[in-house]
């Protein structure tokens, strides 16, 4: 019995009907790009999120280099970023000309740590983009109040924590603007590369419903931008998907906390990286730092249970950034995290008992490894 790390085709299967009306419907409508299902997405989205408006792109990326775009980020700005995040982040920072710096993470949720963002903060800091990193919502009552402080943008990348909460608020809803993806083994996913970006600032919104067609509509064009469309069978899909986030969600909890509990019994050695305070987190993935990681993913691999690293190399030793002058020792913290760091199954179909036969292979395999020492 294998146990991926997410499975994609069983939720296909228990929405097969449901999905497959939706999409012969576009299919037959001949509408595919810029019609009603994307209007009704938008719509949708912003407000399961809390803004007052949404705009959907091509990708996750895109909605943030528009982002940044339509806050005119540009050559000679500095953004801050956390040093432990999926590297299309700093690739849209670099994509404005703009530089990353580059900040280290918290030691329990490996989000940015906001206590060192303000020594990362120069004149010619423009930005913070703080992600949500694993469903997790970052420290947003901290990272606002120094964006306020020294008047700077805040950015959410919400790429994972379609649905999470920082206090009553949702992730998307938190700072200047937001950057969601829809990358199918995201909590909300698409089938191909999606994207959205919320905000309530009107004025972002039809800067970058003109950045996104281009610079402009209908052969008049007053600005340079990029085409990045989210075609109308990725809306459609997405609206049917988005009325069972929110049960999603709540499965995903109840996994992590399953999964805290046993590992506290069965496996103390293995230390859940755990959400910030005053969050309601949604579990993207669930990510414990493990020692003997390598051992215990090759003998989890051998069960037939598969297992992530998220991720395995900190940005600033990333070879294609060398170029910004990082080096190693720079942000101990996450460094010594990646040596540790797994990521077991999450996804809100996981049985229970495939969650018992993951925290149990756990527990045999600290056991063994106990005896042989």
């Amino acid at each position: 019995m294998e146990i991926p790390l997410v499975d994609l085709k069983l939720q296909y299967r228990n929405l097969k009907k449901k999905i497959d009306k939706i999409l012969l419907k576009v299919a037959a409508s001949g509408y595919y790009i810029k019609g009603p299902n994307l209007f009704e997405f938008e719509q949708k989205f912003a407000k399961f999120i809390g803004t007052k408006y949404c705009v959907g792109v091509a990708s996750g990326t895109d909605a943030l280099k528009l982002s940044l775009t339509a806050l005119d980020i540009r050559e000679g700005d500095e953004v801050i970023l956390p040093a432990n995040t999926f590297i299309a982040t700093a690739y849209a920072v670099l994509a404005t000309n703009a530089k990353p710096i580059f900040v280290d993470a918290d030691k329990n949720s490996l989000s940015i740590d906001p206590n060192l963002i303000e020594r990362a903060i120069t004149k010619r800091t423009k930005a913070i983009i703080p992600v949500h990193l694993f469903g997790f919502p970052a420290a947003m009552n901290k990272i606002n109040k120094i964006a306020k402080k020294h008047n700077l943008y805040v950015i959410e990348d919400s790429a994972q924590a379609h649905g999470s909460f920082f206090g009553k608020k949702k992730a998307g809803n938190l700072g200047t603007i937001s950057a969601f993806s829809f990358y199918p083994a995201k909590n909300l996913g698409a089938f191909g590369d999606a994207g959205a970006i919320t905000t309530n600032s009107r004025k972002m919104y039809k800067r970058i419903i003109r950045l996104r067609e281009y610079g402009g509509s209908k052969y008049y064009y007053s600005e340079i931008g990029t085409n990045s469309r989210l075609d109308e069978i990725q809306a459609a899909l997405l609206s049917v998907k988005l009325n069972y986030l929110n049960r999603w969600n709540v499965k995903r909890r109840k996994i992590a906390d399953y999964y805290i509990r046993s590992l506290r019994k069965w496996a103390p050695q293995v230390t859940p990286v755990i959400p910030n305070k005053n969050t309601t987190p949604v579990y993207h993935l669930f990510v414990a730092k493990c020692p003997k990681r390598n051992a215990l993913a090759s003998y989890l691999e051998s069960l037939g249970i598969q297992t992530g690293l998220h991720y395995p190399v900190p940005l600033h030793l990333q070879k294609s950034l060398t170029f910004l002058g990082y080096k190693k020792g720079d942000f101990p913290v996450i460094e010594n995290a990646t040596n540790e760091i797994l990521s077991l199954p999450m996804f809100p179909e996981l049985t229970k008992l495939n969650q018992d036969k993951i925290v149990n292979s756990i527990r045999k395999f600290y056991q063994k490894a106990h005896e042989e020492n």
